[in-house]
């Protein structure tokens, strides 16, 4: 294989995605084809872009291409590298699990009233939009495939637009998308105009000077921070993650997000030239804010969907704190403590998409059985969906850090890039660095209560409604599109060395450097700073966790240990226990909420019941909206209602500030 078979399977891939869309248009008469043909065609597109990506990826080398499309003037130009490979792979593996997935999740909407034709075609679109995306080689055809990524994807976000709430979403999301838009463009004109063209080759062959370096680096900062959805530009990630189909859900999350984490990337490590430490310390403080908000938002919450939707704004978090701490490094002139915090990154950023893959899948599987999203009204799934319960379990332990899983890897590895503060000069810095890495041990923990009370209130106890009594295993292809994303968080927490092996081609092309102890123990134990350090033994952990587990399942069966009786619990004279003695997921919170609640528009009301009773309603707001979006909402109206008064509906007038228009271009050319 070589970099030129890459390109072609990564070619194939696209042409299977618009395949896919344009497979679905058959749906109007026949919906099953979404299910037959369209979302197998998906699953292809996904397997053959990870193909493609891992090969490039592997191979570390560079193949460029001219596409016959674009303008006369101005052709498209792709690329495809170790860093566009390793995001191609992350891509091909969550769509591939989605078309999976999808065909079982996809039956149950078919006697809807919602259209499939919509779903299919602009499913096929989205993924086509992002593999363009990381293929691009020019200002011109990224900004095309982030526009259709963005459109398709906010038609996928309103797919179920009889909804007020949907409808709202999908508009906030694509105000936001498009925002964030306008800044990318700004930024990459910023680079034309010092590289002499919109190709990527000439913008990383001009010189910036510092001051215009850091106008680019702050316009991309806010436009592919918006699209990741960092604080206080996350306002549109929980409203539309939570309404999208939650297979889309699951690409928006773990895959779309990680798309702008690749223009970010590729932006500034490899496009602006030299980087400035300064941009480390604003992404440091962002990063941090960001993970430690998200976890708190999602702490929280009781809906589903809306929970994995803020633990995403946290998990982005985390990896541009790694990308921070990259940027702090190599602008100080430390470049292994900078490529080690940028491969953390790296492999955060391919963990997250794994394990909320994971979870969302696992949420469409109890809302497509139970109809339900609310934690409040769960409990007591583990009997209903085992196999569910099982791998949401993988998720939960991962998204928690825990070892022998993958999220544990990442983490660490930001944690031993961290701890790298002592090689800087600046006292101030070497301060900073202890505090973002205190902030990022709370969020872990927090993390892992978060999931502890996703878990035990909605697959331990008993059920709180009828609808969760009901529910049933859901079908062999949701289990297997879960069971895919749960096989690859174990194997990326086992065998470490041999991923972080294949990323480390990325800061090898983009930087000139690399990590050097990288396997300086065989590919058992993974120890990257130096033969006498921290060193982590993944294979090891898994082994022994793995016999201890063995161990205690042979002494139940041998009767080593006393079987417990079952009884009913001392009920201390009250009724037999039910629903109500079991926690909530609002219980849950509560202490946490009462330590950080001021930082949230927290509301608690109770609400009568029709028989005499109450019942305790909690609303939790976002403090970014009154802080940051009803000022510019006013402001932005405010304006408008200035414009309006320009249509007096007088031509004269009209004719008037035409000619003044004129005579001020007129003076500007001049």
């Amino acid at each position: 294989m070589n970099m030129s078979a890459a390109l072609s399977l990564v070619a194939l891939s696209v042409v299977l995605a618009l395949a896919s869309s344009a497979a679905s248009l058959a749906a109007v008469r026949m919906p099953m084809v979404v299910r037959l043909l369209a979302m197998p065609l998906f699953a292809l597109a996904g397997l053959s872009a990870l193909a493609g990506g891992l090969i490039a990826l592997l191979l570390g080398d560079v193949v460029t291409a001219t596409l016959p499309l674009g303008l006369p003037w101005l052709p498209w130009r792709v690329r495809l590298d170790a860093l566009s490979g390793f995001f191609l792979a992350l891509i091909g593996v969550v769509s591939f699990a989605v078309g999976v997935y999808g065909p079982a999740y996809v039956r149950g909407l078919e006697k809807g009233r919602d259209s499939l034709v919509a779903l299919g075609g602009f499913s096929g679109l989205f993924l086509t939009g992002m593999l363009a995306v990381v293929l691009a080689n020019d200002a011109f055809l990224f900004m095309v495939a982030w526009e259709l990524m963005s459109l398709a994807s906010y038609f996928l976000v309103a797919f179920q637009h009889d909804n007020a709430a949907n409808r709202r979403a999908a508009f906030l999301y694509l105000l936001m998308a498009h925002v964030g838009g306008l800044a990318i463009l700004l930024g990459y004109g910023v680079l034309a105009s010092f590289g002499d063209g919109f190709a990527f080759d000439a913008m990383r062959a001009a010189s910036l000077p510092p001051a215009w370096g850091s106008v680019a680096f702050v316009l991309a900062f806010v436009g592919f921070g918006m699209k990741a959805g960092l604080v206080p530009l996350h306002a549109w990630l929980p409203e539309a993650h939570p309404v999208a189909p939650s297979h889309i859900s699951a690409l928006m999350s773990g895959v779309m997000l990680k798309v702008a984490v690749y223009g970010f990337v590729r932006f500034v490590f490899d496009l602006v030239g030299e980087v400035q430490w300064q941009w480390g310390v604003a992404v440091l403080a962002v990063g941090s804010l960001s993970a430690l908000f998200g976890v708190l938002a999602a702490m929280m919450q009781r809906d589903l969907k809306r929970l994995l939707a803020y633990s995403s704004v946290e998990n982005l978090g985390i990896i541009f704190i790694g990308l921070g701490l990259a940027l702090l490094f190599l602008g100080t002139g430390y470049p292994l403590p900078g490529v080690l915090a940028l491969i953390a990154a790296l492999y955060h950023a391919l963990n997250h998409a794994l394990f909320k893959g994971l979870l969302f899948l696992g949420a469409g599987a109890i809302l497509h059985s139970s109809h339900e999203h609310d934690l409040e009204h769960m409990g007591g799934l583990l009997r209903r969906m085992p196999w569910t319960g099982f791998l949401f379990l993988v998720g939960c332990l991962s998204i928690s850090s825990l070892p022998p899983f993958n999220g544990f890897v990442s983490e660490w590895l930001t944690f031993q890039a961290a701890l790298q503060t002592w090689q800087l000069d600046s006292g101030v810095l070497r301060s900073l660095i202890p505090i973002v890495a205190a902030v990022l041990a709370l969020t872990g923990a927090l993390v892992a209560a978060t999931f502890v009370k996703v878990y035990g209130v909605a697959f331990l106890g008993q059920a709180r409604s009828r609808h969760v009594r009901r529910a049933r295993p859901v079908p062999h292809g949701m289990r297997a599109g879960q069971g895919i994303l749960a096989a690859l968080c174990l194997a990326l927490g086992i065998m470490p060395v041999w991923v972080i092996g294949a990323i480390n081609a990325i800061p090898e092309q983009l930087l000139g450097a690399g990590l050097p102890h990288s396997a300086a123990e065989g590919w058992l134990s993974l120890n990257l700073v130096a033969a006498n350090g921290a060193s982590y033994n993944a294979p090891l952990m898994a082994v022994l966790l793995g016999l201890f587990v063995a161990l205690a399942f042979w002494a139940l069966r041998r009767g080593a240990v006393r079987r417990v009786r079952r009884c009913d619990a001392w009920d201390c004279g009250f009724a037999p226990p039910n629903t109500r003695m079991q926690y909530t997921a609002t219980a849950f919170a509560q202490p946490i909420r009462r330590v950080f609640g001021h930082l949230f528009l927290v509301e608690e009301t109770l609400v009568p019941r029709d028989d005499g009773s109450h019942r305790h309603q909690l609303t939790i707001g976002d403090r970014s909206w009154g802080l940051l979006y009803v000022p510019v909402t006013r402001w932005v109206e405010s304006a408008s209602r200035r414009v309006i008064r320009l249509q007096s509906g007088n031509v004269r007038v009209y004719l008037g500030w035409t000619l003044a228009t004129l005579l001020v271009l007129l003076w500007i050319i001049s």
